[in-house]
């Protein structure tokens, strides 16, 4: 990758959260000789864990596999509150000097490809007003999967009547006091599962009100498994988490394929298991009886039953329903029921927005992404010397993105070495014309329903198959063919 004139950087990262974090060191790692700069729109490192202020916001997957590869979690507990997931990206940057690569307020608004210099310039917003050109050979896509600007917001009739507060995760008031108040939330994933046992340690009572309901199981924070590796390996620091995050890889692993290849046998056990931990007075049929199997949507999980324990004390209760209208004191139900809050949550979800919304120009013409197919889950048809970053829907998010950080640095060293300026994905015309679509995601969920005609496409056949599980796209990472699909074009 000979630098061409003016060049400000050799790789430009897009997002200072995990994903942006782990491919800074992964560019460390295995391409110390090129230059590289994170650009991040917000004032401090950390996505997710840095938006997202409401109480008792935790992760919703093991951080064993959640936690950086190069960096294993040592905490005790499997599932973080977001405040020590933030604490542990900050000291993992900081670690290896990441942190010092980071220009914050720098939004990037959009970015435009010249195939004559061979170059991307990133044009940014920094500071909220400067507007700064930003020139790379490289760039990579580290945004997220969400917006962070405008959360997703579910038509819930007359709720612009309410008199009481209404709150919505994204944006949770720092004064919002729920001391001794009714609480409804509305919605049943992630976010709702999270927030019921936490508000129910100060409210009179908090009440899930779901259109439709999930799979909620519990996850020790410490499992006997654990405890085991750990006894067989206390003289062995490195060993023992080694083995513990291979074991929360494996396992996880072993459970969804179970899953996709036995839905009625897997549900029938998630349903045993759900019922063996609900109170006598929540019934499972309809509260945990979802009409999807298990992992066709996302499944929640909870620490050590925290949920579960809400709900058997008598503050935490389930409704399922759906809302007739919302008045100034009460929320009713097609069903006839009326609930009575103090305050609401709106807990319906988060607005897809991929690669963080931005605009591409290749050679001065729009690019559109939804027309797009996706090579090897990484790179985007015809958009050249750009990558991204999505993780999977049924693991950690790391995972993915880590898989990718690799694949992409082996492919940025292979152009280094064969002089190579620019790589491009191309299907062939044999491919456009056979190409039979299949879903991005496997997901049946609401919000990605509504995101399909923001999302790019993938193909059922070659290297345009949407991407599979960690195991392989790791094997791919390494040892994968990286020519098909590719066009790959020497400097001038």
């Amino acid at each position: 990758m000979a630098a061409p004139e003016k060049l400000d950087f050799d790789v430009v990262i897009i997002g200072a959260g995990i994903s942006g974090i782990n491919f800074a060191y992964r560019l460390q790692e295995r391409n110390p000789e090129l230059s590289y700069t994170i650009l991040e729109g917000r004032h401090e490192m950390g996505g997710t864990w840095s938006l997202f202020k409401y109480p008792g916001i935790r992760s919703d997957s093991d951080l064993h596999t959640f936690g950086f590869p190069w960096r294993p979690w040592e905490e005790q507990t499997t599932i973080a509150q977001g405040p020590l997931i933030l604490k542990y990206m900050k000291e993992s940057a900081a670690m290896y000097g990441i942190d010092k690569r980071i220009q914050y307020h720098h939004k990037v608004e959009n970015a435009e490809w010249s195939t004559l210099s061979k170059t991307w310039t990133c044009n940014v917003t920094a500071n909220g007003s400067a507007e700064k050109h930003i020139r790379a050979r490289f760039i990579l896509l580290c945004c997220g999967y969400y917006d962070y600007d405008n959360p997703l917001q579910s038509v819930i009739p007359g709720i612009e009547n309410f008199k009481g507060t209404v709150a919505h995760p994204q944006f949770w008031p720092e004064d919002l006091d729920y001391t001794d108040k009714n609480v409804v939330i509305v919605g049943s994933g992630a976010t709702a599962i999270t927030l019921l046992p936490v508000l129910a340690k100060k409210a009179a009572s908090v009440t899930i009100l779901q259109r439709s309901p999930s799979y909620v199981l519990s996850l020790p924070g410490q499992d006997g498994l654990d405890k085991t590796i750990y006894n067989l390996t206390w003289w062995n620091k490195p060993l023992f988490q080694s083995l513990i995050r291979w074991k929360y890889i494996l396992i996880p692993f072993l459970i969804t394929r179970l899953c996709y290849y036995f839905p009625k046998r897997m549900r029938k056990f998630f349903s045993d298991t759900i019922q063996s931990q609900l109170p006598p007075t929540v019934a499972r049929d309809p509260h945990f009886n979802p009409s999807y199997n298990p992992f066709e949507q996302r499944v929640c999980f909870c620490p050590d039953g925290d949920f579960y324990d809400a709900l058997k004390s008598g503050k935490g209760g389930m409704e399922t329903g759906i809302v007739e209208t919302v008045t100034p004191d009460s929320i009713k139900l097609t069903s006839g029921k009326e609930l009575h809050p103090d305050v609401i949550v709106t807990a319906t979800g988060l607005r897809v927005r991929f690669a963080g919304g931005l605009n591409f120009l290749v050679d001065g013409k729009p690019y559109n992404i939804a027309d797009s197919y996706v090579w090897k889950g990484v790179m985007l048809e015809n958009l050249p010397n750009a990558a991204y970053v999505f993780g999977y829907v049924d693991a950690s998010w790391t995972l993915g993105a880590d898989a990718t950080a690799q694949l992409v640095c082996r492919m940025l060293k292979r152009m280094r070495s064969e002089g190579v300026a620019e790589v491009v994905p191309r299907r062939s015309e044999l491919e456009k014309k056979n190409m039979v679509d299949v879903p991005l995601l496997r997901l049946t969920s609401t919000y990605i329903k509504r995101a399909k005609d923001m999302l790019p496409k993938t193909g059922a056949t070659g290297q345009w198959r949407p991407r599979s599980y960690y195991l392989q796209d790791l094997l791919m990472a390494k040892f994968g063919d990286i020519r098909t699909g590719l066009e790959w074009i020497r400097g001038v």
